[in-house]
């Protein structure tokens, strides 16, 4: 045993040493009965030799005292494999050898991206081998001999081991040996973790003895250095020491032998990073000493609460949990009275989110997502172009199960914004960049018959790597399950933690009439172009589904959808699209009241058909609360919230509709109308000219341009839209009168003109009264244009509710127009 001061190598096991007579401690001792392994190698094979009748051996490509690693090719497969062959003291001893076959073949069960994928464990010639993927780049250990790596590289290799080994640990398999050398790194930045085969079952005995301890002295915890029995959170400790190597370009406890390393371990504390490495991402050095804390009780608890320190630093965020337990080590409170009193209040004030205090501790927004992911479109493989209707369902449908999944954490991108992907070879970064994700699902749906298949594709937009990916397939009747199937999927790999009611909604997803789920697929995706064709389109395939299905709650909230658009667009007088969008969507609240559409189509009708204003708002919040991901339904919700004179809370709501929907031009049109709406004109019309940029003949887009253009009196833009807005009226000589009335009276000469040529239209339900009006305001016509708007109300014009925008504010103060604000319930809302 050799002497820690004097490093003579004591023949004899006694307690001092025979040359200078220091101690020799307990930690010296067992360090050298660690050191001591039995390192006996393999026989090499050649070239070419076969094992088990289907591996040829292509060559040598790693050899160490845990056993000899080999390429070669599985000849049935034709696919490159590694050969892992086990030291003798395994092959020696049928108990050691029998666990660890057990134990092995535990570890093979394992599937995850980011775990060396064991394929097989089995025996040649009476030596255990272990046939697992081959990896083609180089060991993280290799990587950093090139100088320290970058911290946004570390974060990110990091978390990816972090993500293997936390599927691992759920499974109850503790791998005991982490370290750089253990962990490859490909082409594409994808970290693989290796040598499971040499893992442990949670509660079961080790494979080694004492003096055959796995796992490389510098990585040890202090746990396993002492021999003690271990858990997960060695793992934890030795991926903290890989993350420090990383970041210092050298090992956090060193020493010229074993046993001082192990002395370092166990009553040193590394050097501060911020001495070795300045500059790094605040943070980051909280979460490396949290992980190398000597006391297990101290460290992180599991993988999932490492990984979302990790990835809150590395949006920028700070990392609670090394904050919450260095900060109580740091307190030193030692009374438990005391200390059980304040976390009982503490978990009482960030549970109720007192103040907002839940929020400032976490140092982010509620409405910030750390984990952002598009769905992109799926891709039809059947062939058939008439069944883009279900590859695009499929993928809306994805979305929206994604978007209720943990919308604490995962923030999904609405559909229109992804759908401008489709059938485009766009480079998975750029889509990153473009949409501001970190994940992308890309996937393809087929139907066949009776059976739907799906096949699916989580993948990390940093260094484009795979997080998982599979291949599902179901009867028609449980194609719910099927997507409730792939989410949990993909909440595993991403490491969401689901609370019991998200478990128990996508453990219970019910079975749905195939004819009936097809023909509302059908009919959303009519819907959604919004012509009257279109929405004629989608009336009977809602009407079909529920032929088919008459409790269908998703058809009902369409067809409501289909009656409201109407009514909006002015394709059906108010007096006949109100009353069947309003029962429709009553009829889809009854029959599901845990659809977020059907919430939605409430509030719609609640809101702009029967001016329900107050009840209105329970009905927004519980579509929102269903799913905080639907963008249509927060954009449409802060135009309520602007209605009602809650500009803050509209403004929230609508900053993440285009957060999640970038693209989508109805969300881009409401949030130039809410800044409208705020007297933002500026910023209202950069968000109107984006929406047009994406649809040029956009009448929405047209009409918030015209709004804002007007506020600002910029009389020749206003005049241009107006032009380009009148076409969808489908009135003849609406261009002359003009023409005419411009020349007459100039700008506003135009207005009155046009005003006076729509009111026998809109006598007769072809234009919307409220036009009429603005059109006679903006020519300085008071009179006229308070009395168009008293129409609107005896109309029901379902933009009546509107009556905040600032083109009534020369209005606003006259009786006629307060009596009205009362009626609708708006007296007190509006905005002097």
């Amino acid at each position: 045993m050799k002497c820690a001061k004097c490093q003579f190598d004591n023949p004899d096991a006694t307690n001092f040493c025979g040359k200078c007579g220091v101690p020799l401690t307990a930690d010296a001792r067992m360090a050298d009965s660690l050191t001591k392994t039995l390192a006996t190698p393999v026989h090499v094979l050649k070239a070419g030799s076969l094992i088990a009748g289907k591996y040829s051996i292509l060559e040598e490509i790693g050899h160490g005292g845990m056993g000899v690693v080999y390429k070669a090719e599985d000849l049935k497969l034709k696919r490159s494999v590694a050969l892992k062959f086990l030291p003798p003291h395994l092959m020696d001893s049928p108990e050691l050898k029998e666990r660890f076959l057990i134990e092995a073949q535990a570890a093979a069960a394992l599937s995850h991206p980011n775990i060396c994928i064991i394929h097989e464990v089995g025996e040649a010639e009476g030596r255990p081998y272990i046939a697992m993927e081959h990896v083609e780049g180089e060991t993280l250990r290799d990587r950093i001999k090139k100088g320290p790596l970058k911290p946004e590289e570390a974060l990110d290799i990091v978390t990816q081991v972090a993500a293997g080994l936390s599927d691992a640990h759920r499974k109850g398999i503790i791998h005991r040996d982490i370290k750089s050398a253990n962990i490859m790194v490909t082409e594409k930045c994808q970290a693989k973790v290796m040598d499971f085969g040499l893992a442990k079952l949670r509660g079961g005995s080790s494979l080694t003895k004492s003096q055959t301890t796995l796992g490389t002295v510098a990585y040890m915890s202090p746990e396993q250095a002492r021999g003690d029995d271990l858990d997960h959170r060695t793992d934890l400790w030795s991926l903290g020491v890989v993350l420090y190597e990383m970041l210092a370009g050298e090992l956090p406890f060193k020493g010229d032998h074993d046993q001082t390393v192990i002395h370092a371990i166990l009553h040193r504390e590394p050097k501060p990073l911020g001495k070795t490495r300045p500059g790094l991402p605040p943070g980051l050095e909280e979460i490396v000493l949290q992980a190398l804390a000597k006391n297990p009780a101290d460290r992180y608890q599991t993988m999932e609460e490492l990984r979302e320190d990790l990835e809150a630093v590395a949006e920028g965020l700070k990392p609670l949990k090394a904050k919450r337990r260095l900060g109580r080590k740091i307190l030193g409170i030692r009374t438990a009275y005391v200390y059980t009193t304040l976390t009982i209040v503490l978990a009482l004030l960030l549970g109720l989110n007192v103040g907002g205090l839940r929020n400032r501790l976490l140092g982010r927004a509620a409405t910030a997502p750390a984990i952002r992911l598009a769905v992109l479109p799926f891709e039809n493989l059947s062939g058939d172009p008439e069944q883009e209707y279900f590859s695009d369902g499929m993928t809306q449908e994805m979305i929206a199960q994604l978007g209720r999944l943990h919308p604490e954490t995962l923030s999904v991108i609405a559909r229109s914004s992804v759908m401008r992907y489709k059938k485009t070879n766009t480079p998975i970064d750029q889509i990153g960049r473009e949409l501001d994700v970190g994940y992308v699902l890309e996937g393809s749906a087929q139907r066949e018959g009776t059976r739907v298949r799906i096949q699916a594709e989580l993948i990390r937009v940093k260094g484009q790597s795979q997080v998982w990916a599979d291949s599902l397939e179901r009867e028609m009747s449980g194609v719910l399950a099927l997507q409730n199937e792939v989410s949990k999927r993909i909440a595993s790999a991403l490491a969401l933690k689901l609370l019991p009611a998200e478990q128990a909604r996508l453990a219970n997803a019910p079975t749905v009439n195939p004819e009936a789920y097809d023909a509302c697929l059908r009919g959303y995706h009519s819907y959604i172009f919004m012509t009257k064709a279109d929405l004629d389109t989608a009336e009977k395939y809602f009407q079909l589904a529920l032929a088919k299905d008459p409790n269908y709650a998703l058809a009902y909230a369409g067809l409501s959808l289909v009656w409201a658009c109407r009514q909006q667009i002015g394709y059906v007088p108010p007096a006949e699209a109100g009353p069947k969008a309003m029962e429709a969507a009553q009829k889809a609240v009854a029959l599901d009241g845990s659809s977020a559409e059907a919430h939605y189509a409430l509030a719609d009708i609640m809101t702009w058909t029967t001016w329900n204003l107050k009840d209105a708002d329970g009905e927004w919040k519980r579509s929102v609360e269903l799913n905080p991901n639907y963008a249509d339904s927060l954009a449409a919700y802060s135009h309520y919230l602007m209605i009602m004179g809650r500009p803050e809370e509209a403004m929230r709501q609508i900053e993440r509709a285009v957060k999640l929907d970038p693209y989508n031009v109805m969300v881009l049109t409401f949030y130039s109308i809410d800044l409208y709406m705020a007297r933002r004109y500026d910023e209202a019309v950069a968000q109107a000219l984006k929406a047009r940029e994406l649809q040029p003949g956009s009448p929405i887009a047209m009409m918030a341009l015209f709004f804002s253009y007007a506020a600002k009196g910029m009389e020749k833009e206003t005049l241009a839209m107006v032009r380009e807005y009148i076409k969808i009226y489908g009135i003849a000589d609406l261009d002359t009168a003009l023409d005419r009335g411009f020349k007459q009276g100039g700008f506003q000469g135009a207005m009155k003109t046009l005003a006076e040529k729509l009111v026998t239209p809109a006598n007769q339900g072809l234009v919307l009264p409220l036009d009429v009006s603005q059109y006679f305001l903006i020519a300085g016509d008071k009179k006229n244009g308070l009395e168009w708007i008293e129409r609107a109300y005896e109309m029901h014009d379902p933009s009546t509710p509107y009556l905040r925008f600032p083109i009534y504010d020369s209005i606003r103060s006259e009786p006629r127009f307060q009596a009205l604000l009362r009626r609708m319930g708006l007296q007190g809302n509006e905005k002097k």
